[in-house]
């Protein structure tokens, strides 16, 4: 671990994969906690899963693939965003038909790139080492935006989450706020995929919130939590990375996985005690 550490401070490459976790934590920490509120896990993939039509026509283009997943990934948010709420279509259905539609056309444009087809496994399952400064600023304003939306709309974006119709009879500005929401969310994703990774990156927008919900109730204390479990499941993730040579996303979501598995062994223990307690006392 000591050696670790020392090597975060002496190694460029590792040092921003050490800030481009703790910044993903935070982010997803923020945005997961109001995905799941609003059960938008669905969506939410169907939004991660299209992005990668964005970056197959990018490469085709001989674009920047990360412009390429935002403008696809921002344009599925609207569409989805807008015509579930015309009633057009379902939200699930319209998820559901982008999710398989930015895979196919990604693939397609893929296969039709010139030349030698690129390796694209670290945008499918993450590179944390291959973040570079312009992706840490990136992230850097974004979750300083996160964090200043949040600290000054925090009750409209509250109300917005758990009860729209009750959001809107206090005169909130409901449909401007699924639509920014909607946008961090593709912004986001499209951040983090260097991070975690398309296949990986719904893990860290949810299990945290999980985790921090057999914790607190409390929508605010909830957000805390996640961001700090994130940062440090991705932390983990790279030290065990560094420590076995397996993917560092992998390994964070299996970090996830045993922090929630304890907690909740440790709780139920909790709760068994707590009731031997009650009936020896009656």
């Amino acid at each position: 671990m000591i050696e670790f550490i020392q090597e975060i401070f002496s190694y460029r490459f590792l040092g921003n994969a050490a800030l481009a976790a703790v910044l993903s934590g935070i982010a997803c920490g923020i945005v997961g906690t109001y995905i799941v509120s609003r059960r938008l896990v669905f969506l939410s993939g169907g939004i991660t899963h299209a992005s990668f039509g964005g970056i197959g026509i990018a490469y085709y283009l001989g674009a920047s693939p990360l412009l390429g997943a935002l403008i696809f990934a921002a344009c599925s948010a609207a569409g989805i965003e807008t015509f579930s709420r015309k009633g057009k279509i379902s939200e699930d259905a319209a998820t559901g038909v982008l999710w398989s539609l930015g895979m196919s056309v990604g693939i397609i444009f893929i296969f039709l790139t010139p030349g030698y087809a690129p390796n694209l496994m670290s945008f499918l399952f993450g590179n944390v080492l291959l973040v570079d400064s312009a992706n840490l600023l990136w992230l850097g304003v974004l979750d300083t935006f996160l964090i200043l939306l949040f600290g000054c709309c925090y009750r409209a974006i509250v109300y917005t989450a758990f009860d729209r119709e009750f959001a809107a009879s206090q005169k909130l500005p409901v449909t401007w706020i699924g639509h920014l929401m909607m946008m961090l969310i593709a912004v986001t994703i499209v951040l983090n995929i260097k991070t975690m990774g398309i296949v990986l990156l719904m893990s860290l927008l949810t299990m945290p919130v999980v985790i921090a919900g057999t914790l607190t109730r409390n929508y605010k204390r909830q957000t805390v939590w996640a961001c700090i479990g994130g940062a440090v499941a991705t932390l983990a993730g790279l030290y065990v990375s560094y420590e076995s040579n397996i993917p560092s996303g992998a390994a964070a979501v299996a970090v996830l996985a045993v922090a929630y598995g304890l907690i909740r062994a440790a709780l139920w223990i909790a709760e068994r005690q707590r009731k031997k307690a009650a009936i020896s006392r009656g």
